[in-house]
Order: structure tokens, then C-alpha cells, then sequence
């Protein structure tokens, strides 16, 4: 697992940093409804292109959508970092963006199983993963009284991180950075009844051989593993972006049954993989998901 730097900034730390708090300040200026949009259209046409993020798109694409038109795929090299730089600004706008999701409705057929293990003081893994805006079924959620945690993993910038973890905070705690001390965190806040959001697409060098896309992508299995050894509800939970690019539905699905953690965690792989098809735009496809 990864752990916070602890090492002095470096210059590039704090250019970087400081170009990206300029960026930020001018962006809350403006009012919401103009402010993502406008975040999505820098970070698809300025950023993305320099980053990298761009090129890295047409990989993914082309390894696991080697059919893919034309087309489709120059859409998604436009609009994938669109919802990517939205995400962002969302998550930094603080009560704003709390404000409106607050009072979503839990639709699907994992809403009621939520609620049930809310009432009954019973742990809930909440599997979800970068697509829409992951963090709108937190928010939603906290807003009704649910104890959500979530585990982060702590930015390699650690000037970048203290702003984004002060950002993230804003939306709910408790958060439990990647590492001994925030997993020992984790597991008490569990056992005591509560639900844990955990981010499973990213690539895990040691994790299980599952696929995704048809394609091997290893896949931490720590959700099965809690799931299965503290007797918590498995849940995959989504934030969609809906067509004004502003708001969401928030679709929680039928709980994953226990039996194994790498057949489970393939669950939540088919998961995310079957909803990703439906909206290709809304999943993070500047990850190194398949290495």
C-alpha cells in the first residue's frame, strides 16, 4: 500500500501546485453551472493533449475496443477527460456540489439492502470506481445520516494532497489513507457498523488475475476480503452523470453474494465493465488499468 510522502517539496511540486491553485481559485469564481463545464473543457482541450491523457485514451481503447469506429473513439478522447476535469472542480466545490446531490434518490436493486443494513447497524462495503463522479453516492448518503468512510490514497505532491484531502473532506469523514495506520482506521470504523466506500479499477501489481474488458487487469481483492471476514454487505454503487452533465442518479446494485474474494471480485469487475458500456465517457480511460 502507499504512503504519504514525507519529503520536502520540490520545485516541481511547487510550480505545479501553485499553477493548479491559480486554475482553481479563477474556476470558483465563477458560478457553478459555468464552473464544470468550464473545468471539463480545459482539462479535455488544454490538459489533456500535454498530459498525455489523450494518447493514453486511444491505448486503452485500442487494446480493449480494437473495433471501436473511428469516430466513437475521437468522442471519447474529447469527452473522457470532459468528465474527468468536471469530477474535479465538483469535488473542490465543496458544499456547493454536497448541496445538490444531497437529496438523491437511491435507485437499483442494491438501494433497499443499503437501507436495511443502515437501520440495522450492519457493515457495508460499498464497491464503485472512477466513472461519473464517484464521490456523489458519499455525499448522498452521509447527507442521510449513514456513516460512510472511504480509503484514499494520499498524492505523491504532498502540497497537492493536503488540498485535495481538505477537498474531499469537505464532502464527508472519516478517510483512511492507504497504509498501516488508516487500515487499522478502516477496520475498527467497519466493525463498528460502518460502510466503507473502496475505488476498485485501478491497476494492483499483486492483486487477483480478473478481467476487464476481456482483458487481464489485476484487481485488489480487499473488498471481498473485508466483505467476507467482518459478514458485510457487498454493494457496487455509482454516481451517472446524466445527460445536462451537471446532475446524477445514483444506482446502487443487488449485493454481491459471498463464496470466494477472487470470484467476488470479478463480480465487481463485470460490474463497472457492463456499466462503462453503457456510458463509455464516463470511466477514467487515462488509467494504466491493464499492465
Amino acid at each position: 500500500m502507499a504512503a504519504p510522502r514525507t519529503s520536502t517539496p520540490n520545485l516541481t511540486d511547487r510550480l505545479s501546485n501553485g499553477a493548479f491553485r491559480a486554475l482553481l481559485s479563477l474556476a470558483k469564481a465563477l458560478p457553478y453551472h459555468r464552473r464544470v463545464p468550464i473545468a471539463g473543457w480545459v482539462i479535455s482541450r488544454l490538459v489533456a493533449p500535454l498530459a498525455g491523457y489523450s494518447r493514453r485514451v486511444r491505448e486503452n481503447l485500442a487494446l480493449v475496443c480494437p473495433d471501436l469506429p473511428a469516430a466513437e473513439i475521437q468522442r471519447l478522447v474529447r469527452a473522457v477527460p470532459d468528465n474527468v476535469g468536471r469530477t474535479m472542480i465538483e469535488l473542490y466545490s465543496g458544499r456547493e456540489f454536497t448541496d445538490r446531490v444531497k437529496d438523491l434518490p437511491l435507485t437499483g436493486p442494491g438501494a433497499d439492502a443499503l437501507e436495511k443494513a443502515h437501520r440495522e447497524g450492519r457493515p457495508v462495503i460499498i464497491a464503485t470506481g472512477h466513472f461519473g463522479n464517484y464521490d456523489v453516492a458519499r455525499a448522498a448518503l452521509i447527507a442521510r445520516g449513514y456513516g460512510v468512510g472511504a480509503l484514499y490514497k494520499p498524492m505523491n505532491n504532498p502540497l497537492f494532497n493536503a488540498h485535495y484531502l481538505a477537498a474531499i473532506s469537505a464532502i464527508g469523514t472519516p478517510l483512511f489513507p492507504r497504509g498501516k495506520r488508516g487500515l487499522g482506521e478502516m477496520v475498527r470504523f467497519l466493525k463498528s457498523g460502518g460502510m466503507l466506500g473502496l475505488l476498485m479499477d485501478q491497476h494492483m501489481a499483486h492483486g487477483a488475475e480478473v478481467t476487464f474488458f476481456g482483458e487481464t487487469a489485476r484487481t485488489a481483492t480487499s473488498a471481498a476480503d473485508l466483505a467476507l471476514k467482518y459478514g458485510a454487505d457487498l454493494i457496487p454503487v455509482y454516481g451517472i452523470r446524466q445527460p445536462d452533465g451537471l446532475s446524477f442518479r445514483i444506482v446502487a446494485e443487488a449485493p454481491i453474494a459471498h463464496s470466494d474474494p477472487v470470484t467476488m471480485t470479478q463480480a465487481i469487475n463485470d460490474s463497472l465493465e457492463a456499466l462503462v458500456r453503457q456510458h463509455m465517457e464516463q470511466w477514467f480511460w487515462i488509467h494504466r488499468r491493464w499492465k
